[in-house]
């Protein structure tokens, strides 16, 4: 057996957004986990599927990183940062907002210890699919986000500061009558990796969530082995159940379900979108919560130990069965589920408190002095 790492496992707070931070607090440390990703999305933001805002993030001084410092080490929880937005396409307007957002949580970030307290700002880069529509499209969305995202690293980078990009392909993001669901440059490795190369500086890598390769008849261990490891930072802990239904034998597995003419679907006796998120034939799940799914995880994390990965483990709930319940309890469970469940493959046993975590330092107070909020525009 691979030697533990002592891997923290966290919990993504976008589960819990009608609490607010300390029941978020509670919640976190009742379910046995020991740090948070805070979601701190835009409260004037589009996205209707994650609105969870556990971080005042306006008019965030000094003294309010020290505040937050000490109410997580009261609490011996660890913390770090993100909101998911388009930030290379989309309405422009919307577009710019989204950067200066990123640019504020990054800020905070540093303000909270950056790297030195393992504060990452997490992310999503979007698709501009007017780009995209042309021809060479992708090479045309990997200059864009080398135009917006070089100045925001170099930022990042000279505040002590990583920035994290998820791998969501974002397949719901744009209507079912669009017929790809490619929505997130960052969706596949081999776009990380050209990422990488246009800008090669540490100041940014990847949260990555293996439940959306699953879903594309890809292998996780396979994606691990094939990255370059000091990018990981982060993994999300969520699963996939691959479902065999018609929709998947009449469209098949490699292209989305695709929306037609209602009456024509019916007359033909095939499946149709029945919203947005309806493409791909899966199912969202927790790992060890209410049956199996399609991901052998004792071979991810035993090929992540054989990488040395030291990072976090971060429990992302958007199971059928758990957060889309809206009950509490159940919610929980989940949670609670996923710790007990990789805690035998992550910690060492305990006689007294059996497959136990040991703890880390406490946050330092790192940056005592306040910095100016900057804009997209200033650094361009």
């Amino acid at each position: 057996m691979n030697h533990k790492l002592n891997n923290p496992i966290w919990v993504m707070s976008s589960a819990f957004d009608k609490l607010d931070l300390p029941e978020l607090i509670d919640k976190t440390k009742e379910v046995g986990a020991s740090g948070i990703d805070l979601c701190v999305f835009r409260k004037d933001g589009t996205r209707q599927d994650h609105t969870a805002t556990h971080l005042n993030y306006e008019g965030f001084t000094a003294e309010d990183a020290k505040r937050t410092i000490e109410v997580f080490n009261q609490a011996a929880l660890h913390l770090s940062l993100g909101a998911f937005e388009n930030m290379i396409g989309g309405e422009e307007g919307e577009r710019v907002k989204n950067q200066n957002h990123l640019l504020k949580l990054i800020r905070i970030a540093h303000l909270l210890g950056g790297d030195a307290n393992n504060v990452k700002v997490g992310t999503f880069v979007g698709y501009n699919h007017d780009l995209g529509n042309q021809i060479d499209g992708f090479q045309k969305n990997l200059d864009e986000y080398k135009r917006v995202f070089a100045p925001i690293i170099k930022y990042a980078e000279d505040l002590g500061v990583t920035v994290l990009y998820e791998n969501c392909p974002m397949e719901g993001w744009r209507s079912s009558r669009y017929s790809s669901t490619y929505n997130n440059l960052p969706a596949v490795l081999a776009a990380r990796k050209l990422m990488y190369e246009m800008i090669p500086s540490k100041a940014h890598g990847e949260i990555y969530d293996p439940s959306h390769d699953v879903w594309q008849n890809t292998d996780p261990v396979s994606v691990i082995n094939a990255m370059d490891i000091e990018r990981l930072h982060r993994i999300h802990i969520k699963t996939t159940r691959n479902l065999s239904t018609q929709a998947r034998t009449d469209w098949g597995g490699m292209y989305p379900m695709q929306h037609v003419d209602a009456d024509l679907a019916k007359a033909a006796n095939i499946a149709i979108p029945a919203n947005d998120w309806d493409r791909h034939h899966y199912e969202a799940m927790l790992p060890g919560f209410g049956g199996s799914d399609s991901m052998d995880w004792r071979a991810f994390v035993d090929t992540l130990q054989n990488r040395a990965f030291t990072g976090v483990f971060e429990i992302e709930n958007e199971a059928k069965n758990s957060k889309d319940t809206g009950v509490m309890s159940a919610i929980l469970q989940g949670f609670s589920t996923c710790v007990n469940f990789f805690a035998p493959m992550l910690w060492e046993l305990d006689e007294k408190s059996g497959y136990s975590y040991k703890n880390e330092r406490d946050l330092q107070i790192v940056h005592g002095k306040d910095i100016p909020v900057v804009t997209i525009d200033q650094l361009s």
